[in-house]
């Protein structure tokens, strides 16, 4: 029997993005899936019901209740959850470490969730990255968002007024976001520097034409991502950014660590040190910040006039991009499964098993498994 591919409208505040769009429900259903989605799905990506062809428009209820396999680009609702039918199959970006009672419920109907941040990160599954295809609209808007809010033009201008200097952005993390960010200052004029603990990034940072800041301070961890300064390493690096923070006009912050709080890198001390006008837009505020003082969705204005913007869901201000991407990266790991419209899932794959949230009844991801274990001992 050919597997059933839901998608609904989301529902969360502000989100654009749609999981499925006409481009990928095509590909599934050349793969023999059939495809029903809630009446709207894709309208706020600008993607019309009539540009999903040979597929069914359904009430959300309808459409849920069918559904082998349900696309989500933020996590699924409680409601939602229960909507579904036993068994059914969620593969989305699930944010487990953020509320351990939708683990639960998935958990108790015995859901079997894909959480799409849990994909190891191997040369195989870059096709399947949301964190990167989104990482990449993120870093290109923050730096948009900081040329608007700067009080300077970011180029240098030759006018009959004289020379107007370029404004010199510093870009902190060299992940994905943070060379788009790099490479969308470069191509705004500006004057740019990129700084990330981890020494292998250096030549991913001058390959962009941008100087590395070395801080003289090293953490390269596993998986692509730095481990934890000790405090000493803190200290220094933070009493050397102080310093050359006082030079720069625009700083981006882009460190994160999937499912744990942003690390802290700029203070109120070195904020304070900036100078007058100065911006700061810190894409991790909606996990902490990379900024002390960092509101997601808000921009505070320092006492000596440093503007901190805190940006929430920068993915979702360029819908109809980010969803092509993220719709891509959900069909490619569907693609480790379907075959002739069948959903069949290989547990010896480690992109299947390593991402697997819940399956059959049990929590497969151990750190989650934990987090909801505290939470059940604590009620």
């Amino acid at each position: 029997m050919a597997t059933t591919i839901a998608a609904v409208r989301e529902t969360t505040p502000g989100e654009r993005r749609a999981a499925l769009t006409p481009e990928v429900a095509k590909k599934l259903k050349a793969r023999g899936a059939q495809i029903v989605i809630e009446a709207g799905a894709g309208a706020s990506a600008y993607f019309a019901d009539a540009a999903y062809a040979g597929v069914e428009v359904l009430a959300a209820a309808q459409a849920l209740a069918r559904a082998d396999v349900f696309l989500k680009v933020q996590p699924p609702t409680l409601e939602e959850i229960a909507a579904l039918r036993e068994g059914a199959v969620v593969i989305g970006h699930l944010q487990p470490h953020l509320a351990p009672e939708r683990t639960k419920a998935l958990r108790d109907r015995k859901i079997t969730a894909f959480a799409m941040e849990l994909l190891p990160r191997t040369t195989r599954a870059q096709a399947m990255d949301v964190l990167s295809s989104q990482a990449a609209v993120g870093g290109y808007k923050a730096v948009l968002i900081a040329a608007e809010a700067a009080p300077k033009f970011f180029p240098m201008l030759t006018t009959a007024a004289g020379t107007i200097r370029p404004s010199k952005v510093l870009i902190v993390g060299a992940g994905v976001a943070g060379l788009q960010a790099i490479a969308t200052a470069k191509r705004l004029g500006a004057q740019v520097e990129g700084f990330d603990v981890r020494p292998e990034t250096k030549e991913q940072i001058e390959s962009l034409g941008a100087k590395f800041l070395d801080l003289g301070v090293s953490a390269a961890g596993s998986g692509g991502y730095a481990r934890e300064l000790t405090a000493e390493e803190r200290e220094q690096q933070q009493k050397a950014l102080a310093e050359q923070l006082k030079g720069f006009d625009v700083v981006v912050t882009t460190a994160a660590v999937p499912g744990r709080r942003a690390p802290r890198i700029i203070n109120a001390a070195m904020v304070a040190g900036m100078k007058p006008g100065a911006v700061i837009v810190d894409i991790a505020a909606e996990t902490g910040g990379n900024v002390e003082g960092s509101e997601a969705g808000s921009t505070v204005v320092s006492a000596n006039g440093v503007s901190i913007i805190g940006t929430a869901n920068l993915p979702a201000s360029a819908p109809v991009h980010a969803s092509e991407m993220y719709a891509r990266n959900l069909y490619n790991f569907l693609e480790l499964s379907l075959k002739d419209g069948a959903l069949t899932l290989d547990w010896d794959d480690e992109l299947i098993a390593k991402t697997c949230l819940t399956h059959a009844g049990e929590i497969r991801h151990e750190p989650t498994k934990a987090l909801v274990d505290t939470a059940k001992a604590q009620d």
